[in-house]
């Protein structure tokens, strides 16, 4: 792998990193003002900063072996440098002076699987300039301006949990956090478990999916129930009255924003587990988010001994999935159910415990 100084020869100022995350509860509620439950995973982006030597940004990513050159006063670029792009951007306009750039990123957070290699590449990226430049800025308002830098140059109308469990989170409890108010706690995962991540090797875009036509059919059952967002709503009952498919889409987003409340409760891994089997089934047949590789493989977790419950992770559409085990379970539970998963024709990953 080419190193920064191969790229630029020169070495860097400086180096930061963010996590990647997976989401234990809360999926799609986010950017309905509602309530989610992420954890960081051991996964990491890695960034490299140094000044360049013209008039030019540089940026260069180790995993595509690719690298993007702009100017200040050109037109935003595509793929990866559309985030890093963003955040300095968001930057220029809050009046801080970005000067022209070499950036080397380098990542273990796995593209297109639902665990936030996007905002582990826009919070790496901020914490980088924080360094470099000194910036007055704290780690929520890092969140802030990746979740802007994603909505407004890549193009992906997402909420702030991916943004400030990367900023926020730690590997070593859960992060329970309001979307509307931002206000968070700092909890610790049920009793005598720890969780399972495994890819289903089907890869999805945000973007290029129906995520953003989830949102505006969530941003429609709201008006129609006259409320600012369906977080407002917490009995299931009251949106029976919705059109489809705006019912289905609207009940999974209360019944999951009460799974979240219910599991901050501090309640067992096996209840903790079975909302986590809930949370599966609505984001299937609700919002119709799944696709049949993950339920294949959510369904064997399930059925696995010493698995509390599983579910997919992230906005769906391929991607990974994540269990609640018992604990010291998982370096065995992992392979047992990759080797079930691919015997049925698919390509799956472990992902969490890192087992290699």
């Amino acid at each position: 792998m080419k190193t920064f100084q191969d790229i630029f020869n020169q070495s860097p100022e400086i180096e930061a990193s963010a996590p990647g995350r997976v989401n234990l509860l809360g999926e799609h509620t986010d950017y309905n003002d509602g309530f989610v439950l992420p954890t960081a995973i051991p996964q990491k982006t890695t960034v490299q900063l140094g000044y360049s030597h013209d008039e030019q940004h540089h940026f260069y990513s180790a995993e595509l072996d690719e690298k993007v050159s702009i100017a200040k006063n050109e037109l935003p670029p595509q793929g990866f440098a559309s985030y890093i792009f963003g955040c300095i951007d968001l930057l220029e306009k809050a009046r801080y002076s970005v000067p022209p750039l070499n950036l080397y990123v380098t990542s273990s957070v796995p593209m297109g699987s639902g665990l936030s290699s996007s905002a582990a590449l826009e919070v790496s990226t901020l914490r980088g300039l924080k360094l470099l430049l000194n910036l007055p800025i704290d780690d929520v308002q890092i969140a802030q301006i990746a979740q802007l830098a994603e909505i407004n140059y890549a193009g992906v109308q997402c909420g702030i949990m991916d943004q400030m469990a990367s900023s926020l989170a730690d590997r070593y409890s859960m992060l329970f956090l309001d979307t509307r108010t931002l206000d968070r706690q700092i909890l610790p995962f049920p009793k005598n478990a720890e969780i399972v991540i495994i890819d289903s090797g089907v890869p999805r875009t945000l973007a290029g999916s129906g995520y953003n036509k989830r949102r505006a059919e969530c941003e429609e059952a709201a008006r129609i129930l006259g409320v600012k967002a369906l977080r407002d709503i917490s009995n299931p009952e009251i949106v029976e009255s919705l059109p489809e498919p705006l019912r289905r889409r609207a009940r999974h987003v209360v019944t999951e924003d009460n799974r979240v409340l219910e599991a901050i409760q501090g309640i067992s891994p096996q209840r903790f587990g079975e909302l986590m089997n809930a949370s599966h089934a609505s984001l299937r047949d609700d919002y119709e988010v799944s696709v049949p590789a993950l339920d294949t493989l959510v369904g064997i977790l399930q059925a696995t001994p010493g698995v509390f419950g599983a579910r997919l992770t992230g906005a769906g559409f391929g991607g990974a999935c994540v269990a609640l085990v018992e604990e010291g379970r998982g370096g065995a539970i992992a392979p047992s159910t990759l080797e079930s998963y691919n015997q049925a024709g698919h390509t799956g990953k472990i992902l969490v415990p890192q087992l290699n």
